[in-house]
């Protein structure tokens, strides 16, 4: 079938008639009013072969005259990619020899550098394209409707650009429109001399809820409206670029993002979800809290992947909301003037109550407070012995993890780890490790307050650098140590590929740098660690190699990370020397407490990563099990692959292994929707249950011309060449640049080790990344909204740390 008429296409022929013809079928399906037309199949541009006696014949039965000719590619107007604007459409083509000329431009427009570019980062491998051709409409006005606010995400309002004339002036971005928002609460006003009256507008929203409807998601509307008043439709097709909605509750929700406290914004897998889940309860369940089977953290809620803790009861809570503003410090100044802008909207006005059972909270102090004040003062006092009490917990917790029997059945497996694989991290104090961890918190934080005014926030930012006993920095130098043992083998480790030496590395091809010794300490490592659905090291060193590949391009003695490390150490040293000496005079009490607790802070806050290390080997059996468990399922036919299984929750598993469900279908929709998140740019810190994205309701701050503002990370100044990095994964930096990233976790961290600054577009003081940028001794910038795309590879800029500033320079 080569041509086939618009009425008779239906929106399963997309893979005949592309993406803009289906759309156009289902609004003609469905009864709405659309120009008449047809179209000329892919069957004719895969084998090149243009029937131009029948397009000919099929454009005379449409009346001749003029028409618009329109590209439909397979892999356009689809829910995560529009293609709007990468092909090719000519309006008023006359003719035969124009409608053949303009079918062969569309075909050509496939492959246009754009729509190549475009289809390669949407992470399309081809696509074909089919032509829609259409009687022309002479619009008196037209435009463009969005069915959801794009630019909020709010779900109850649309959004219509309207112009005079042809609607192609708006998406070509040539004219001014006039620019409505309509809302469902309140009636379509019409803009004061404005080309759209009343009744137009209320027909554009109930047009828009059609389709909306229809089509299951939000639309990217064409209209126009002709001289006799009649409305047309010119295509629809879904809104691609909205953050996923929240879950419908039936009121008015606030949601927090959760992961970047932890420098993760990719999003977690379903089975990661689980199992935190799980694992989290059981601690819970340690400390005397009641947990629901059914959902054991129920205000911990997945939105687009992402994991975002619902903070409807706090900030409606009288008792709690005044101290939520300075609870959320720590999110960074976007969530946090973010959440303060919701507590004037009245549907969050607040109301008597706690958002907690008062008896559930009084077990739980009951339980953990006097150990907690123990350990905290045992810490402070004796550090070392709270240190090997730590290391001591982080060595039972992965002695007593056995897995079940190489002989186990799936059955069993997925029994122990919803029930065993946490059971030796969730103990109240995780064996120890607990409480020397918080004092050290406490240690490294504490003389902000008592030196204010007396020491600057640079100074104490000196105090946590090079800090001892962090095993992310261990880990980040024990990979520089491999890269020293790799001199001898430079080239060979300098110029293969990350992915080729992981391979020869796992058949033994390898020279031996140390690598086995490395992937047995910290293999249960990642970027997005947290989640089980991702691999760990031990499964795919290829990130190892590449980190490797960096630092064999440190060539400056003082650039090589345990000489900067130790720089950093001695300056702290020296810092609290200095410090000691200015506050005895000043604040003899506070200072001395002050400077008792920077010393403590030495030898105890670089244990602040330890909890996660201490959990991390839980998950990586945990995820060895789901993956021999998987791979039973894919013997069944229940699974196309074994790490299918990651894009199920353990109540899906569950079905599968013991009722035999079959959840392929499921696994390959999820897996799309996890794949199309990955390339996701931003993420809300903030979101309304309605989807609107609370940063995007704030006033646009005053433009300073080459200046980014942020918030500080850790203090200093370095200026550079910006490395822009979406993935740590294969990432390649120089010495010397500037890592600028959405985020980062310690899976980043070794990029550190050879950057001269960090950025990134959001985070927390006391995340990961800034944390480990003190410790190098490197400026940190955080919390640059749309540092990815405002800052290009190559570019000169500075990072400032302590002003929170980023500039960039001109060459």
């Amino acid at each position: 079938m080569k041509l086939v008429l618009l009425s008779e296409i239906s929106s399963s022929m997309i893979d005949l008639v592309g993406g803009k013809a289906a759309g156009l079928g289902e609004m003609i399906r469905v009864g709405e009013r659309v120009p008449d037309g047809f179209c000329l199949t892919v069957e004719s541009y895969k084998s090149r072969d243009l029937p131009e006696n029948e397009l000919i014949d099929a454009y005379e039965r449409l009346g001749g005259g003029r028409v618009a000719v329109r590209s439909s590619a397979t892999a356009e107007d689809l829910p995560d990619a529009s293609f709007a604007g990468q092909q090719d459409t000519y309006l008023n083509v006359e003719g035969a020899d124009p409608l053949i000329e303009a079918v062969r431009r569309c075909w050509d427009s496939l492959h246009s550098a754009r729509a190549v570019a475009y289809r390669a980062a949407a992470g399309i491998d081809d696509a074909a394209m089919a032509v829609v051709v259409q009687r022309m409409i002479d619009p008196a006005v037209a435009g463009v409707m969005f069915t959801a606010n794009p630019i909020t995400g709010c779900r109850t309002e649309m959004v219509v650009d309207a112009a005079p004339g042809l609607g192609t002036a708006i998406v070509e971005g040539t004219v001014v429109p006039d620019h409505y928002v309509l809302n469902q609460h309140t009636p379509a006003v019409p803009n004061r001399d404005g080309c759209l009256d009343q009744y137009q507008l209320e027909q554009l929203w109930d047009a828009g809820l059609r389709l909306q409807r229809h089509f299951g998601s939000p639309q990217d509307v064409e209209w126009a409206i002709d001289a006799d008043g009649t409305l047309w439709l010119l295509q629809s097709r879904p809104i691609t670029t909205l953050f996923p909605q929240p879950p419908d509750t039936g009121e008015t929700r606030l949601y927090l993002e959760f992961g970047h406290i932890q420098g993760m914004l990719r999003p977690c897998t379903p089975m990661g979800v689980s199992l935190l889940k799980v694992g989290s309860a059981m601690w819970f369940k340690s400390v005397g809290a009641e947990v629901d089977p059914h959902d054991p953290l129920p205000r911990l809620v997945p939105i687009g992947g992402r994991l975002y803790f619902d903070l409807t009861h706090l900030i409606r809570s009288k008792a709690m909301r005044k101290q939520l503003p300075t609870s959320l410090e720590v999110y960074g100044p976007r969530v946090r003037s973010a959440v303060v802008r919701v507590m004037d909207d009245p549907r969050f006005a607040p109301h008597r109550g706690l958002p907690f059972r008062l008896a559930t909270a009084l077990k739980m102090t009951s339980r953990l407070l006097p150990r907690a004040l123990a350990g905290f003062v045992s810490s402070l006092a004796r550090p070392a012995t709270a240190r090997a009490r730590a290391y001591r917990g982080v060595a039972e917790i992965r002695r007593t993890l056995i897995p079940p029997a190489d002989s186990a059945t799936a059955a069993e497996r997925l029994r122990w780890v919803v029930e065993e694989s946490h059971k030796s991290v969730m103990s109240p104090d995780m064996k120890g490790i607990v409480w020397p961890l918080m004092a050290g918190i406490v240690a490294g934080t504490a003389p902000a307050a008592l030196l204010n005014g007396v020491a600057s926030a640079e100074e104490l930012d000196i105090v946590l650098g090079g800090m001892p006993h962090n095993v992310t920095t261990e880990m980040d130098l024990a990979l520089w140590g491999l890269a020293v043992n790799a001199r001898e083998h430079r080239d060979l480790f300098l110029h293969t590929p990350p992915d080729e030496l992981a391979a020869k590395y796992v058949a033994g091809e390898l020279p031996d740098i140390g690598m086995a010794t490395f992937v047995d300490r910290y293999g249960m490592r990642a970027a997005a660690e947290i989640d089980v659905g991702v691999p760990r090291w031990a499964e795919d060193p290829a990130p190892l190699f590449a980190t490797i590949a960096n630092y064999l391009r440190v060539e400056a003695p003082e650039q090589a990370p345990d000489r900067r490390f130790a720089a950093a150490a001695q300056k702290a040293e020296e810092m609290i020397k200095t410090l000691s000496v200015r506050v005895r005079g000043k604040r003899p009490i506070r200072g001395r407490l002050a400077v008792f607790l920077m010393r403590r802070s030495r030898q105890l806050t670089g244990l602040r990563e330890i909890a996660k290390f201490a959990w991390l080997p839980a998950i990586q059996v945990a995820r060895q099990q789901l993956l021999l468990i998987g791979a039973d399922l894919v013997s069944r036919d229940l699974l196309e692959h074994a790490d299918d299984i990651m894009f199920l929750d353990l109540g899906e598993a569950r079905a599968a292994v013991l009722d035999g469900s079959d959840h392929r279908e499921l696994v390959a929709r999820r897996r799309a929707e996890y794949e199309r998140e990955l390339r996701r740019p931003t993420v809300p810190g903030a979101l309304l249950s309605d989807g609107t994205d609370v940063e995007a309701l704030a006033p646009a701050e005053p433009a300073q011309d080459g200046v980014l503002t942020g918030m500080s990370g850790a203090a200093g100044q370095a200026t550079g060449r910006a490395r822009v990095i979406r993935d740590p994964a294969g990432a390649h930096i120089e010495p010397g640049e500037i890592l600028v990233a959405p985020t980062t976790d310690p899976g980043w961290t070794p990029l550190f080790m050879t950057a001269a600054g960090l950025v990134t577009e959001t985070g927390s003081p006391v995340a990961h990344g800034p944390t480990v940028a003190r410790e190098y001794g490197i400026p940190a910038v955080i919390c640059v909204r749309n540092a990815t795309h405002e800052i290009t590879t190559g570019q000169l800029i500075t990072v400032d740390g302590t002003a929170g500033t980023v500039r960039v320079e001109a060459d």
